[in-house]
């Protein structure tokens, strides 16, 4: 039995800090030597972090990655224990995102990545290239300064593995899991037996399943024992990192770290049973015949040994199941850790959330709430890291540190209720029932003078007052004043920001969170420059259905019961008065409900559906219960608003990435902000195709297509035509 001690890391690293980021690989291999680990795997480009983006096009980020591994090589971190470490590499006149393979203070392989990730939030070819001379390996000559400093000239670069006397590793980076053709496939037919991964991979909603499934089929199909190490938290943008770096071997993950954390370095460690890998692959016959004829893939020879052999006090790691959280748990527990993160390196001295006492603001409050919470568990598990930095955020004194995480909201967190003479006392009284449950600092105000004011100041200039629509007024003036208090809500929100602190006699200021929804932001329901325009919003990703799932799972998990009442409550802006016989309705003005929104959002984004392959599926999706004239009203409709205030995207609030279908046009969702809003050619060749659909109808019996009570089942009940609106944006809280 050779048995092989392997560690793997979840590192926090933060772009282009490379002082922070050096700190926590040395902590990780210093970790991984002393539980005994002879393998110690680390994040795609660790040391540069993985979000620096243009910075990589530098020569700069190119040379202090070299003077950090300098800086390892010339230690003793790497005696006695392979370390795999992410960085850029220039090799020629060609950038490489390259894992270096060192062990007893030299460089034993550097090995590019081939294939790159180009799509949702990832761009590595514009600033990479992908190894394409494989499988080769050429001589790569050292930098000067660490040819002196380690006395070695050149290294082995390219596609190739590493042959010790005892067993041999290769690599895969991050989106090489992926691929149909995995490099890991002719690895193990030359018989590999420990793949390493590091890897870059963002947090998004129902998605680590996905990714531990490949970890598992890697091994399942090809044999071999897989180390996956992952980037956790935010490095700089709007991406989470969320860790659960793994080891599996032969289809069973037999170590998992966590996904959702605020230590700044986590080692997890595994023992492997090389000698079951050989068992695993020898009992395939069809393994056994393809490695026979198998193409060679160069390797590197290491006269060493990693193993050790079998013992009566090590044993071989066995499989555990999976840890998953539920989707509820992933909004709470990934834009809390991303918040933390955000507020601990952004030199701010805690957030400000326009609070309204709706769904969405309750939602982000709630996250803030569970940081909190995240926060005094991590101090209390004795994460000194974060107990500093909570002490430096709190501007506590005399060696007083948070312990409860209400009084601990109070320092860190305003949220503040804008009412006007269109508010509920309900939505009211449930902003300020759910700030005293989270513990923050909260404040009401009423901000009809500055509303009035404005006004005045209109009709001192044109002679014209607006009034609202159910007051006799137009769309126009309806309008503008729902503007009107929406804007005056975001000057107030940064100016208590900026000066709320000082009024306290503290230092700093306070970070404006958004609480605009994935849904709203692909309908444009919402005002340019109105409460969504804040800092950052840790909901912009994130669906209607799935932040009101959550409420619901808050108030009992997180002790907010208040949440459910909130839940219950129809969403309303409360922008326009309220009568005895109108109340404003978002799902109303939108003219769509919310759960159709989630779909129209995934056909568009995910299923890349333009109007007229959306109109076909919806008639699928919906036949015995809408006919296709009334199908083609919806997605016209849906498309009209869609164009019409796609440019508002172009300053939405940086959002934490979570949902799939986010029309966020940053990154993720790269489309022009200008449109035709008619549509003239799609929606023409729709008209045809009800026109068509029409006259089959008339002429032939009906199709044997599902009965309506199967057509209302496969969708959901929820799926019903929504009240055709005045499509007005929701333009306050």
């Amino acid at each position: 039995m050779r048995l092989l001690k392997v560690a793997t890391c979840n590192l926090n690293q933060w772009a282009m800090d490379f002082s922070h980021n050096l700190n926590n690989i040395k902590e990780s291999i210093v970790r991984a030597k002393e539980a005994g680990a002879k393998i110690r795997v680390g994040p795609e480009l660790e040391i540069t972090g993985y979000g620096c983006e243009d910075h990589f096009l530098e020569n700069d980020t190119t040379s202090h990655a070299w003077e950090c591994l300098k800086e390892i090589l010339t230690s003793d971190l790497t005696e006695g224990i392979l370390c795999s470490i992410g960085m850029p590499v220039n090799e020629g006149a060609v950038r490489y995102n390259c894992q270096v393979f060192c062990l007893n203070r030299r460089i034993l392989m550097i090995r590019p990545k081939m294939c790159l990730a180009d799509d949702g939030n990832y761009r590595e070819p514009r600033w990479f290239s992908s190894w394409k001379r494989k499988p080769h390996l050429v001589d790569f000559k050292l930098p000067v300064e660490i040819s002196e400093a380690i006395s070695q000239t050149t290294v082995p670069f390219g596609h190739g593995y590493l042959q010790f006397l005892d067993t041999s590793v290769a690599a895969e980076i991050c989106e090489e899991l992926y691929t149909p053709n995995a490099p890991r496939v002719e690895l193990a037919l030359n018989g590999v037996e420990v793949f390493i991964n590091a890897s870059g991979s963002h947090h998004q909603l129902r998605k680590l399943n996905v990714r531990m499934d490949f970890i598992k089929n890697a091994t399942c199909t090809c044999g071999g024992a897989y180390i996956y190490s992952n980037q956790r938290g935010c490095d700089g943008g709007r991406l989470y990192f969320d860790g659960c770096a793994c080891v599996a071997i032969n289809g069973d993950v037999v170590a998992q770290g966590s996904q959702f954390s605020l230590k700044d370095v986590e080692v997890v460690t595994a023992q492997v049973d090389l000698d079951a890998v050989v068992s695993y692959r020898g009992s395939f016959s069809s393994s056994r015949e393809q490695a026979s004829n198998a193409p060679e893939v160069p390797h590197v020879m290491i006269p060493y040994k990693l193993c050790q052999p079998f013992s009566f006090q090590d044993f071989p790691s066995i499989p555990i199941k999976i840890r998953y959280h539920s989707p509820e748990e992933e909004i709470g527990y990934g834009p809390s850790c991303w918040l933390w993160d955000y507020l601990r390196r952004s030199g701010a001295s805690g957030f400000l959330l326009p609070l309204s006492g709706g769904a969405d603001s309750s939602a982000v409050a709630a996250i803030v709430g569970c940081m909190c919470q995240h926060v005094i568990e991590a101090i209390f598990n004795g994460e000194e890291q974060v107990k500093a930095d909570a002490i430096r955020i709190g501007q506590y004194r005399n060696g007083e540190f948070p312990k409860d995480s209400k009084e601990f909201a109070k320092r860190i967190f305003y949220t503040v209720f804008m009412g006007s003479e269109n508010s509920s006392e309900e939505t009211t009284m449930r902003a300020r029932v759910l700030s005293d449950e989270i513990g923050s600092w909260h404040i009401d105000l009423k901000i009809d003078n500055v509303v009035s004011a404005l006004i005045s100041v209109f009709h001192s200039l044109t002679g014209k007052r607006p009034f609202y629509k159910v007051d006799g007024g137009s769309n126009t003036e309806n309008l503008a004043l729902q503007n009107i208090q929406a804007r005056v809500r975001m000057v107030i929100a940064f100016m208590l920001a900026s000066l709320m602190p000082w009024v306290q006699s503290k230092s700093g200021f306070y970070l404006v969170l958004g609480s605009s929804n994935v849904d709203e932001g692909l309908r444009g329901y919402l005002t340019k420059y109105d409460c969504s325009s804040a800092d950052i919003n840790p909901i912009g990703s994130i669906s209607k259905q799935d932040l009101r799932s959550f409420l619901r799972w808050g108030a009992k998990a997180l002790e907010y019961p208040s949440l459910a009442d909130i839940e219950a409550a129809p969403p309303t802006a409360e922008l326009e008065p309220i009568r005895t016989n109108y109340t404003q309705l978002d799902e109303v003005d939108m003219g769509m409900t919310y759960e159709e929104l989630s779909v129209y959002g995934r056909l568009r984004k995910i299923f890349r559906c333009g109007p007229v392959s959306m109109f076909q599926y919806l008639c699928q999706r919906w036949y015995g219960r809408l006919a296709p004239s009334e199908v083609a009203d919806k997605v016209k409709y849906f498309f009209k608003y869609y164009s019409m205030n796609r440019h508002k995207m172009t300053v939405l609030t940086p959002s934490y990435h979570a949902e799939s279908y986010s029309p966020e046009d940053n990154r993720f969702d790269l489309r022009q902000f200008l449109y035709n809003t008619r549509w003239p050619f799609q929606f023409q060749k729709i008209d045809e195709l009800v026109k068509e659909s029409e006259a089959q109808k008339a002429t032939s019996p009906r199709s044997s297509g599902p009965t309506d009570a199967e057509a209302a089942a496969a969708h959901g009940s929820g799926m019903g035509v929504a009240a055709a609106g005045s499509g007005n944006p929701k333009v306050g809280l």
